[in-house]
């Protein structure tokens, strides 16, 4: 009978020589193991701190508050059926709050195709206010011109902070929903909920479809009609996510992607300087593809300005603009050709900015989360890394610490 080992000698001893050969071996791949786990929990632990959605929720969105607070969303459910849910992380502390149930319609959110799902912001005296295409199957279908349309649902955290608001839908005219919708706040009450859909009577498809833009002036109490973002015939991806924001001086932004003649499917930046009532193109990144990238953006604000990221070509990019001309940087993405989506960038009170996106993600398909650490002068470091595990419809969020370090949620 042959052994497990066929090193072994017939009489089964073993000699001196092979036991120290196989404690050799054994004590080398103890100590690589050794190195490569310091280095990883190195790389973690001084500058990027990989967490997992509370809960084994996907879909995270953070916003950080002017005091410091965290605050999170994320998804939870079957993919065409799901619910939403709010923590929130104190100041100083390194958990989370026991969740919240955002919605009231119960698997009123979907996550299928990941751009369609819930979107977060923080505005006057940090109450939160959330949005979500209602495509899931508990979500109240609309009737528009006799014909029934998915809702745009919104709510917003109580006074008390202790629960949510019943949702209602901000569609008045503009349906047609297909690719996400986003919303931004700023610190005087002011609440703009941004989607794109078919302008009326549209008979030219994604190239007559535009931005929409819902304003409320009293922190969500109530919303005026929505109205066109720009008149400039752009087009709108249809399924291809966008994204709102509104920073510290009152300055209303989107990023969405066009679809004019079909292929022109340029990622678009609009700006807002007077509180949302008119909107300019300040940016526009070319790509030419005949179909839907199903692709999302992000904003955040740090020391230098507001922070774009955004996807093009299969590679993703970063921009700053300038707070007081608007004017955008060059964007910067970092080599490599791997299939690449879903961006974010945050920076930290010393003008660095993590970007960081997923790899390997698709349609029904799961991957990875990967980043890459840019100093203040805009220029890559060292700091870069890639870990498995983002969950199938998923993508990631970040956010800063206080002295520095990155908080990565996936």
């Amino acid at each position: 009978m042959r052994t497990l080992n066929s090193n072994l000698p017939p009489s089964g001893h073993v000699s001196d020589r092979s036991v120290a050969g196989r404690k050799v071996g054994k004590a080398g791949l103890f100590l690589l193991w050794c190195c490569l786990s310091i280095r990883l929990a190195a790389a973690e632990s001084e500058r990027v701190k990989l967490v997992r959605t509370p809960d084994a929720g996907i879909q995270p969105q953070a916003f950080v508050d002017g005091q410091g607070g965290v605050h999170l969303i994320y998804f939870k459910g079957p993919a065409g059926e799901g619910d939403i849910f709010y923590v929130r992380q104190q100041p100083g502390q390194e958990t989370f709050s026991k969740p919240i149930q955002v919605n009231s319609q119960r698997e009123s959110a979907m996550a299928t195709g990941t751009i369609r799902g819930p979107q977060l912001a923080v505005g006057k005296n940090g109450r939160v206010h959330v949005v979500w295409d209602g495509m899931g199957k508990g979500a109240t279908p609309l009737s528009i011109n006799g014909k029934e349309a998915t809702p745009l649902l919104y709510t917003r955290l109580n006074d008390a902070g202790t629960a949510f608001e019943p949702e209602r839908n901000l569609i008045t005219y503009a349906a047609g929903l297909d690719g996400g919708s986003s919303v931004a706040a700023d610190g005087q009450g002011n609440v703009y909920v941004a989607w794109h859909a078919s302008k009326p009577g549209n008979t030219n498809f994604e190239a007559g479809r535009a931005v929409f833009v819902a304003r409320s002036v009293d922190d969500g109490k109530t919303f005026a009609r929505e109205k066109l973002a720009t008149a400039k015939p752009t087009g709108a991806c249809g399924c291809c996510g966008m994204k709102a924001f509104s920073d510290s001086q009152g300055n209303v932004f989107a990023l969405y992607r066009a679809a004019s003649e079909k292929v022109n499917r340029d990622e678009i930046l609009l700006v807002s300087r007077n509180q949302g009532a008119d909107f300019e193109i300040a940016f526009q990144h070319p790509w030419k593809i005949d179909s839907c990238p199903m692709s999302s953006a992000s904003f955040s604000e740090g020391k230098a300005g507001v922070l774009a990221a955004w996807e093009t070509d299969g590679k993703i990019f970063s921009a700053r603009v300038d707070p007081k001309t608007l004017k955008v940087s060059e964007p910067v993405s970092p080599p490599g050709r791997t299939s690449r989506k879903h961006p974010v960038a945050v920076g930290n009170a010393q003008g660095e900015v993590l970007l960081a996106w997923t790899e390997g993600t698709g349609w029904a398909k799961g991957g990875a989360v990967a980043w890459q650490l840019y100093d203040s002068a805009g220029n890559p470091t060292t700091e870069k890394g890639r870990a498995d595990g983002v969950p199938v419809w998923s993508l990631v969020t970040a956010f800063a610490k206080p002295g520095g370090a990155f908080v990565l949620i996936y």
